[in-house]
Formats: structure tokens, sequence, C-alpha cells
């Protein structure tokens, strides 16, 4: 089999720097190697709005540690960071755009009122999903400070790396298990990772419901994940009441899996399937294997596929 190059993926959060290494292709991942290491309190806060990264010196140090450690010498790498950083949301316009910068520009103008920051302030990107029976386009948004991702790009320059991409883990959590859900018609993801409630429901391939809840300090099978859950599911159904949602994925730390697919099974009716990194790449021989050791790696893998 042929290999190609390598690809670096990076999470950064709030609890430390995770590294994953790829080779072999898109579809047929091979994870090289993995590296992390936690950040002690006041290292690195999630926030929209203020300084993300509080100590420079300890950040800058871990993450050359982290990245020494995995023997690869491209400086290139795709970035994941907490959805709470930003924001995601699913959005129509009338009409067509001319140009990707007029829609840019549209797309801030329908938005300044709801963004919580100025809007001149926001880096924004988004996706066209499809167009509407009545012409509107429905459109995937992302949307973060610039000073928030100037602050993450600096400091890893700082570092000696390249950012090349930078996105949120709820995408890339998509992304290590595309392959599966792209099998999967009319499908919910649910996931809880790195304590961030992510619901994203799907009609023929196409995002039509996202919500991300951050719940700092809550266990995966609490009381308010379920509510969360159940009222999303229902807001989903009262919007597309026709929909017959048929399949749901869920990813979950490996101590909590069972009674968090529980959860889920109980909010939608349906028997859920549990998505595992260790599935969805074959590691080396100077990688780990199991579930518990992968999970922490979920969303790296993820960011380091979009440059497979």
């Amino acid at each position: 089999m042929l290999f190609s190059g390598k690809s670096l993926g990076m999470e950064i959060g709030p609890s430390g720097v995770a590294f994953a290494l790829l080779g072999g292709t898109v579809t047929a991942p091979r994870l090289e190697r993995v590296s992390y290491r936690p950040f002690g309190p006041g290292v690195v806060r999630a926030s929209l709005r203020e300084q993300n990264i509080l100590d420079t010196d300890t950040f800058t140090s871990h993450v050359k540690d982290a990245y020494n450690t995995l023997l690869h010498s491209g400086p290139r790498i795709s970035v994941t960071l907490p959805d709470s950083v930003g924001h995601i949301l699913l959005l129509d316009m009338e009409g067509r755009f001319k140009s990707r910068t007029e829609g840019l520009d549209m797309i801030r103008w329908k938005l300044k009122k709801s963004i919580p920051f100025e809007v001149a302030d926001t880096h924004l990107d988004y996706q066209q999903l499809t167009m509407r029976e009545n012409g509107d386009m429905a459109l995937l948004v992302a949307l973060v400070s610039r000073r928030v991702i100037g602050q993450y790009e600096e400091s890893l320059v700082a570092a000696g790396l390249v950012p090349s991409r930078i996105d949120f883990n709820s995408f890339n959590l998509y992304r290590t298990f595309e392959q599966r859900l792209a099998s999967l018609e009319n499908c919910a993801l649910v996931s809880y990772y790195d304590s961030i409630l992510a619901i994203m429901i799907f009609a023929n391939g196409i995002p039509e419901f996202v919500r991300v809840k951050e719940l700092a300090g809550t266990p995966a099978v609490d009381s308010r994940v379920f509510m969360e859950i159940t009222n999303s599911f229902l807001v989903h159904h009262e919007r597309f009441p026709e929909r017959v949602l048929q399949n749901v994925a869920c990813i979950a730390p490996p101590d909590a899996a069972t009674g968090f697919c529980d959860m889920v099974a109980e909010a939608t009716g349906r028997v859920p399937v549990l998505l595992e990194a260790k599935a969805a790449v074959t590691p080396s021989d100077e990688a780990p294997a199991d579930q518990t050791s992968l999970f922490p790696f979920t969303a790296a893998i993820g960011a380091a596929l979009r440059s497979l």
C-alpha cells in the first residue's frame, strides 16, 4: 500500500494540548504517533471575547515539548479549538451571492445584532449547504473573534509551528467519523467531549440542526445533560415534524459511554451507535490502540484528516 505524506492535527483546550500524527490516506488513515501535555490552571481558558492564552511562556514550552516527542519535522499543523471559543450556526439567506466577499459582508450584516462581539472583529467563514425550494440559500456559518484567533496563531508561530487551518472540535469530531456517518441516512450525531455537548442532525447528508452547549463541571451522564439532549430533539421535531430520525450516533468518554448512549436512546427512541477512535484509524506500533488511550485525541485526529 502506498502512503501519502504525514499530516499533523493539534487540539488546544483549557486542560491541555493533544497532537495526532497521521499517515496513510483519508480512507485508510494510519495513526503514527500521539502526544499530550496537560495545562495547569491559569494557562488557557476558552472565551469568546477575552484573552484565551493567559500564560504564553508555559503554553509555548508545553506545545514545543509535546511536538518534539512526535519526531516529526514538518511544522504545518491543522488546529482544532473548543466550540465555546466561537459560534457555529445554520442560516438561511435570500437569493444568491455574486461573490464570496459579498456573501461574507451580507452574513455579517444579518448577524450584526446577534454576534456577541464587534462585527469588524469577526473572522467568519461559511459553506453553502443547499438551495431551498423558495430560492433561499441554507448556509453553515462559523465565526470567531479576530483577537482570539490571532492570539492562538501568534503563540503557535512563537512555538515554531505553522497553523494552516483552524476550526472547532465539533467539525473535527465529525470528520474523524465522516466515513461511518456518511453511510447513515437521516442521522443525528450526539457528542460529549471536554464538557461540551454538541448535537448535529442531518437530512440526506446535510446538517439541518446544530446545537452546541458548554456544560463545564458536568459529567457526561447527568440529568442536566439529559435535559439538554431531550430539549434539542424536541426543538428539532417542532421545526421538522415530517422528519423521521433513522439513525443516531454517539461520541462520549469511554468510562461514561454506556450511560451516555442509554440517555440518548431514551431521548430519541433510537438505539445509538457508539463511535470510537480505535475503529477510525489503524495504529502503528508506536501509537496506542485502545479506546481509553485514544479518546483524548479524537478531535486532533479529525484535524489531521483535513490535510491528509
